[in-house]
């Protein structure tokens, strides 16, 4: 479908029966899980995720798996749009150059070629240009969220702290 086909985009997010397990992402009985990591579809995330249909739609579902909570929940809207009313906020933040470094090793694991780091450090900061300044949902902190800046941090020490973070918002 064409970026701008609205109204199919949104009859396909609509139909969509999207199951999420601890690993996986399928949709309609397809695994998605690689596809959707790849630079074909992540290229077009921004401009699919700022059409008001398809964010309906998603954010009900999102909200429908989290309505019993137990949840973890990755998202640029999360904390503020999604699930404004979580227990526990973090907003996760790396450098632009780190997030490409970052995304140029994982497209190298999934043996999906080598990606120009120039060009990925390009991809990456026009997507946070284009999904902070968008009408809905914008990309951004919500106030009663934790920053935590991941540049120099691996990733069992940002787990350790978003598991610290959680059990002290939890204990009370």
């Amino acid at each position: 479908l064409a970026l701008d086909d609205e109204l199919n985009i949104a009859r396909l997010v609509n139909e969509a029966k999207i199951v999420l397990t601890d690993d996986r992402v399928v949709v309609n009985s397809t695994d998605v899980t690689e596809v959707i990591r790849t630079p074909a579809v992540t290229g077009k995330v921004s401009a699919i995720a700022a059409l008001g249909v398809v964010r309906a739609a998603l954010v009900t579902q999102q909200q429908a798996i989290g309505a019993n909570g137990g949840i973890v929940a990755e998202g640029r809207d999360m904390c503020t749009h999604v699930f404004p009313n979580a227990k526990v906020k973090i907003f996760l933040t790396a450098s632009v150059p780190e997030r490409a470094r970052r995304r140029q090793q994982d497209l190298l694991d999934r043996g999906q070629g080598e990606v120009s780091l120039v060009e990925l450090e390009h991809s990456i900061a026009e997507r946070d240009r284009i999904d902070s300044t968008r009408e809905i949902a914008p990309l951004k902190k919500a106030a009663d969220a934790i920053e935590i800046v991941t540049d120099n941090l691996s990733i069992d020490e940002v787990v350790d702290r978003i598991v610290s973070m959680y059990r002290e918002a939890t204990s009370t």
